[in-house]
C-alpha cells in the first residue's frame, strides 16, 4: 500500500510526466531496498520500468575499532554526525540502542524498557535525503539538545552549506555512518580544512548473484521486440528509436553494469544481437560519477539527488 507521502510523489510524478514526448525504457539499477518509490514515480509518469539491481547491501559485523568511535561519539567527541542512507541509519541506531542497554544493564540502577529504548543524541545529527530522515525520526530520540537535520539539497555542495558543517574548524572531528566504499561526501573538502573525519561502513555493496542472468533475459526479450518490430536484426540499436535509460546511483553500481554488460556482448553468439555501453543513456549522481561516464563518451545526464522528481525531470527535460 502506498503511503500520503508516496500519493503525493506519484501525483507530482504524473504532472512532470505531461511533458513527455513518448513512452521511454529506463532500467532502474537502485538496490532493491530503495528501488520501489523511484519505479513507482516512474509508471506513474507512463514510462516502461525494469527493476535490475545492481547492487545488493549486505551487513558487515562491527569491530572493535568500531564500538570504541561509537562510544566516543556518544561521550560527545564529535561535533557532528552524519548519516549518509536509511541503511546505515538502520544499522547506526540498532548498535546505538544495544550499546544503551548494555550500560543500563551494568548499571545498578533498574531502568524501565522506555529509558533504554530512548536514545538522547549526543551531537548535531545530518541525515543526507528523506528515507534517511524518515529512518531516524521514527526511532526514539531525545532532540532535547540536537534534531535531526537535513541539507536543503541532498550532496555535497548542500552538506557543506549546512551551518554545523560550515562552521567546521582545524582539529574538529566528524563522524559519518555510511556504506563501505559510498560516496565521500564531505571528506576531500572537510579533511582539506584540517578536520578530523572518521567513519563506520554498516554494510557493504556487492553485486546480486542474478545480475547477469536477469540482464541477459530481458535483453533477449528485447531484441524479440524489436527484430519482431523492424523484421530485422541489424535495428535492435536503430537510432530511430530511444536509447533505454539506465539510472546509476553509484561508481559500484555502474562498475557492475558495466561488467554485465561488457561480459555479455563478448560472449554473445551473434556479435549485432547484444547491446554495448554506448547503446543506453544514463541518469548518473554526482560530479565524480558523470566525470566517469563522460570519459568514455556515453550519453548522460546529471542529477545532485535521488528524489524520483529530480530524476523524472531530468528524463522529462532530455527526450
Amino acid at each position: 500500500m502506498l503511503s500520503s507521502t508516496d500519493l503525493k510523489s506519484t501525483d507530482a510524478c504524473q504532472s512532470i510526466s505531461q511533458a513527455l514526448s513518448a513512452p521511454q525504457l529506463v532500467i532502474n539499477t537502485r538496490p532493491v531496498e530503495r528501488a520501489a518509490p523511484l519505479t513507482q514515480c516512474l509508471q506513474a509518469a507512463g514510462l516502461i520500468v525494469i527493476d535490475m539491481p545492481m547492487l545488493t547491501l549486505q551487513s558487515r559485523a562491527m569491530t572493535d575499532g568500531d564500538m570504541v568511535t561509537m562510544r566516543q561519539w556518544l561521550a560527545g567527541a564529535y561535533k557532528a554526525l552524519v548519516v549518509v542512507s536509511p541503511t546505515a541509519a538502520a544499522s547506526g541506531l540498532a548498535a546505538w540502542q544495544a550499546l544503551k542497554c548494555e550500560a543500563q544493564d551494568d548499571s545498578e540502577h533498574q531502568v524501565d524498557k522506555v529509558t533504554c529504548e530512548t536514545l538522547a543524541v549526543p551531537s548535531p545529527l545530518i541525515a543526507v535525503g528523506d528515507a534517511t530522515a524518515a529512518v531516524l525520526k521514527r526511532a526514539k530520540l531525545n532532540t532535547t539538545n540536537y534534531q535531526v537535520r537535513q541539507p536543503k539539497i541532498a550532496n555535497n555542495e548542500g552538506m557543506l552549506a549546512m551551518p554545523e558543517i560550515e562552521r567546521l574548524q582545524a582539529g574538529d572531528k566528524l563522524l559519518i555512518w555510511r556504506g563501505l566504499g559510498g560516496r565521500r561526501l564531505l571528506v576531500d573538502t572537510l579533511q582539506a580544512r584540517g578536520v578530523h573525519i572518521d567513519s563506520i561502513a554498516w554494510y557493504e555493496r556487492v553485486m546480486p548473484i542474478e545480475a547477469t542472468a536477469q540482464y541477459q533475459q530481458w535483453l533477449q526479450e528485447y531484441i524479440q521486440h524489436n527484430v519482431s518490430s523492424y523484421h530485422t536484426p541489424q535495428n535492435i540499436t536503430s537510432s530511430s528509436q530511444p536509447k533505454p535509460i539506465v539510472i546509476v546511483s553509484s561508481g559500484t553500481a555502474f562498475e557492475h553494469w558495466t561488467t554485465v554488460v561488457n561480459e555479455t556482448a563478448k560472449n554473445a553468439v551473434i556479435p549485432n544481437m547484444a547491446l554495448t555501453l554506448s547503446d543506453f543513456a544514463y541518469v548518473v549522481l554526482g560530479e565524480r560519477l558523470t566525470h566517469w561516464v563522460a570519459k568514455q563518451q556515453l550519453t548522460h545526464w546529471r542529477v545532485d539527488d535521488l528524489s524520483p522528481e529530480t530524476i523524472l525531470t531530468a528524463i522529462v527535460s532530455n527526450t
